[in-house]
């Protein structure tokens, strides 16, 4: 069952989460199987971002979906997690060309140095004229050397962001996707991916954090095979046995991650809508229907003559979209 676990160090301004993705991650592929599947060295990456969004989402609080895209020039073209504000999921990736097992990072999205990845906070009730939050940062550093590891963009997208200290260690295969995160908690106020109002104090305790660093360093001695087979109890209780370390109930089940997708027909229509008639009528006289599947889920939404008639009949409203749980 896949688990969310969060946790602080006593007296100390650092707090931390471990998330472990199982059943919904091997739900996502399973979706993905009938399509093809996905090369080992995508699998790898789409779990560590199902892995970081999930920690992202459940760090600030977000009511909204938060949404990881990674805009690649490899063979990658693009990956996406989403994740709502309840942890329901769901993942995707579009590869376009052959993936050789064992690939660096960089192979993948960011052959060129102009791979890009993109934090996206959508709102669930939007105000009048209000727009999603993103940032963007590239897949490369400061001197524009090629970043190899998902948790170092991610820590570097973090410290732009958040102004805070943040350690992230990432690992996925075919049958678990896993993370680990350790922050410096602010000293007055609640950042957050927005960018609200960071105190000037705080950047300057960037790096200076002595109980942080310590901690971080503990964190970044775990190892692949630590994050993916050992459960979470261990993996803490051998990184931090010396902490003073307060645990909260974990969050799984009907309050922990489980996939579901927000696809649904009515959605679809309205993308059709936006595609115009022309179009439209264009691949009906070709093919005599137009079908659309989700890239997330495998669902398959097919409009005939008359239904594609419907579409641009009637006004369709915005849906809530589906939440199909499984």
């Amino acid at each position: 069952m896949s688990e969310l676990h969060k946790f602080v160090f006593e007296g100390l301004p650092v707090r931390g989460m471990l998330v472990r993705l199982t059943d919904v991650w091997q739900e996502i592929l399973h979706r993905r199987d009938q399509a093809g599947g996905y090369p080992a060295a995508v699998t790898e990456l789409l779990g560590e971002m199902a892995a970081a969004a999930t920690l992202m989402q459940a760090n600030i609080k977000f009511n909204g979906s938060l949404i990881m895209q990674i805009m690649g020039d490899g063979p990658v073209k693009l990956a996406v997690a989403e994740v709502q504000p309840d942890l329901t999921l769901r993942a995707t990736a579009k590869v376009t060309g052959e993936v050789a097992e064992g690939v660096p990072l960089s192979h993948l999205v960011n052959v060129n140095n102009q791979g890009r990845c993109a934090i996206t906070l959508d709102p669930k009730d939007r105000l009048p004229g209000q727009q999603p939050y993103q940032g963007v940062v590239p897949l490369h550093g400061d001197r524009r050397e090629k970043l190899e590891k998902l948790s170092e963009i991610i820590e570097h997208y973090m410290l732009q962001s958040e102004q805070l200290d943040t350690r992230l260690v990432l690992a996925a295969n075919d049958k678990v996707a896993a993370g680990l995160l350790i922050q410096r908690l602010p000293l007055q106020g609640e950042a957050n991916l927005a960018g609200s109002g960071v105190a000037r104090s705080d950047e300057d305790h960037i790096g200076r954090n002595e109980d942080y660093n310590r901690i971080a360093i503990l964190a970044g001695s775990l190892k692949r095979e630590e994050l993916l087979e050992l459960d979470a109890d261990t993996i803490l209780h051998r990184l931090f046995w010396e902490e003073d370390v307060r645990r909260f109930e974990p969050l799984q089940g009907e309050s922990g991650p489980r996939f579901a997708c927000t696809c649904s027909r009515e959605r679809v229509g309205n993308m059709l809508k936006s595609l115009g008639r022309e179009e439209i009528e264009s691949i009906l006289q070709e093919q005599g229907g137009v079908s659309v599947d989700c890239d997330f889920c495998g669902a398959r939404y097919e409009f005939d003559p008359v239904d594609a008639a419907q579409v641009f009949l009637q006004a369709v409203e915005q849906p809530p979209g589906s939440q199909q749980q499984h």
